[in-house]
């Protein structure tokens, strides 16, 4: 990579920085899925193009002014549009815009550049994307488990009973939230670049100060800062990734998901060579913490010095910034090795000059507008717009609450039930095996994540099928899991339940965007996280507070919740596989 990050901060990136990936439109590698459809409309309409048609070689098609159109889609000789040819992008973007509210000059230009990183294809830009957008998966679940870790050495050095130190994973949980709202308004408003540094900076930083919090509110109030950065990355590297992800294809996004149960894995090695050996009560927590700081802080140097981030050429034409947007793709495609057919010229010819058009540019309120009204009553409504739709949404509503609520339930406190579990004699489990398990269940979950990108195609079993039996098996085995106190017995149907649970979240993450329609799609999958965030928030609320003297009650009510989840599961009307996303 170089250290592309630190040499080009604050470089305007321009179309001369980067030579020989330029094309004439004629010349031009357009997606395969583009050409298949074209030649499907030849087919249809009973006319046969040229060779030339096809492979773009016609040297009479020429990048000139449009011709007439017919029905509001600009027409070739030919009776359809070829997509060599500006005046046939042009038809391509007429119809992505026709299923959009959203029609003006910079949603045009947008198109236009969906399609030009389209034909890009994946490279090596895409790749690297890939591994430190990963990064902020990473450190969510490393966080959120290491919270977990540290809670039965902070009882025990702050003098905190065992359920009111529970209200540190609430701590760290009002952080997120407020993470995940503000940075993914403010990636909108201040750049995706700028946010995609910050949110592990911010974590970097307020994780290693939490190591020397000299309180138990110190702690707590160390993790909720750290919690306002890590919060971020979901949202904004989820976004930032899709933007440069060609054919906006969501299976990439949900391979990013592979990187959470890492995070757990990396969180309870780290703390079984910490809180499980000879350290004293206070320092092995504390080392633990800096660890764990100090890995997030070099991830944000890895980002902010060995990768040179460009920025979202969405957010470039939102403040009329396009030759730098133009600049962005043929900066992606150089690192690619590959070409591309973009140049200001196209984008003012489909969306008209940023100067002579209204819509060319968003002000920073209309942003937040569009953003805000993406969750309003007419953004919503289309959700339920027919009884299936409306029967899905709903249902999936309640599964990523109830499994918001009931995965932290269990998986953030399970330091704790290990910490009482007994050997064979009846002796309580000594530190060391406490974490030598929680690392064994870590590692027997990670294949499940991995095991939910082939079981989704499985034939007579697709998405709602494997979603609905992991999640039956997670609650089922959560039930199990208290029958008995013996370490090695909880340590078995810990891991088991591990594996189906990251089965569970991995077909959830997948199967949710492509139900919903396109036009709404940012919507319903929005309301998704937030009821899932809001769930997570509660759930240390009710373990801390749950009547009853019994400590496996949150487990129970934990069980409960992912069953319920498993019955909404089934009810699910709709399976996506095999099928394209409207």
């Amino acid at each position: 990579m170089g250290f592309m990050g630190l040499s080009k901060f604050g470089h305007k990136d321009s179309v001369n920085d980067f030579t020989d990936v330029l094309v004439p439109m004629a010349d031009a590698k357009r997606h395969p899925d583009v050409v298949a459809e074209y030649q499907r409309r030849i087919s249809k309409e009973g006319a046969r193009p040229d060779a030339a048609d096809v492979t773009g070689a016609n040297d009479e098609k020429k990048d000139g002014p449009l011709s007439d159109t017919e029905g509001g889609f600009p027409r070739t000789s030919s009776g359809t549009y070829s997509p060599y040819t500006v005046e046939g992008l042009k038809a391509e973007i007429h119809e992505d815009v026709s299923t959009s509210e959203h029609n003006t000059a910079y949603d045009l230009k947008s198109k236009v550049i969906n399609k030009a990183i389209q034909d890009i294809g994946m490279g090596r830009y895409n790749w690297q994307l890939f591994i430190l957008c990963g990064f902020g998966w990473f450190a969510d679940n490393l966080w959120l488990q290491g919270v977990a870790l540290t809670l039965p050495s902070l009882s025990a050095e702050f003098d905190v009973s065992d359920t009111q130190i529970r209200y540190t994973t609430c701590a760290l949980f009002i952080g997120l939230c407020l993470g995940a709202s503000f940075w993914g308004i403010g990636s909108d408003i201040m750049g995706r670049r700028l946010a995609f540094n910050c949110t592990l900076f911010i974590a970097g930083v307020f994780g290693i100060a939490a190591g020397a919090a000299p309180s138990w509110v110190g702690v707590c109030g160390l993790f909720a800062a750290l919690g306002f950065g890590v919060g971020g990355n979901l949202p904004v590297d989820g976004a930032l990734f899709l933007e440069f992800l060609p054919n906006a294809s969501g299976g990439l996004l949900t391979l990013l998901s592979v990187w959470w149960p890492v995070g757990q894995l990396v969180a309870s090695l780290i703390a079984w060579g910490f809180l499980g050996t000879s350290y004293p009560i206070d320092e092995g927590w504390r080392y633990f913490v800096y660890t764990m700081g100090a890995m997030t802080f070099v991830m944000f140097l890895s980002r902010f010095l060995l990768f040179h981030l460009y920025e979202s050429p969405k957010f470039l034409l939102s403040r009329g910034r396009q030759a730098e947007a133009v600049a962005v793709v043929h900066g992606m495609a150089y690192k690619n090795k590959t070409t591309t057919w973009l140049t200001e010229d196209i984008l003012n010819e489909i969306g008209g000059h940023p100067e002579k058009t209204e819509g060319s540019t968003l002000t920073t309120a209309e942003i937040i507008k569009r953003k805000l009204g993406a969750f309003s009553g007419d953004r919503i409504g289309p959700l339920f717009h027919d009884r299936k739709l409306g029967m899905t949404t709903g249902l999936l509503w309640f599964c990523w609450a109830t499994i918001g609520m009931g995965y932290p339930l269990f998986n953030a406190f399970l330091p704790q039930y290990l910490a009482r579990g007994t050997t064979a004699g009846g002796e309580t489990v000594s530190a060391s095996i406490t974490y030598r398990n929680y690392a064994i269940t870590s590692v027997v979950g990670v294949p499940g994540s991995i095991l939910a990108c082939y079981t989704v195609d499985v034939k007579y079993i697709g998405r709602k099928g494997t979603m609905a039996i992991s999640t039956m098996l997670a609650g089922v085995f959560l039930f199990l899991f208290t029958l008995s106190a013996d370490s090695d017995y909880q340590l078995a149907f810990s891991s088991v339940e591990a594996f189906f649970q990251n089965i569970m979240y991995g077909v959830l993450y997948a199967y949710t965007p492509e139900v919903f329609p396109a036009p709404v799609r940012g919507t319903g999958t929005g309301i998704c996280s937030f009821l899932n965030r809001i769930a997570g928030l509660c759930a240390p609320i009710i373990a801390a507070n749950i009547p009853g003297a019994n400590p496996n009650a949150p487990v129970f009510v934990s069980g409960g919740l992912i069953l319920a989840a498993f019955v909404a599961m089934v009810l699910l009307p709709i399976e996506t596989m095999g099928k394209q996303r409207l």
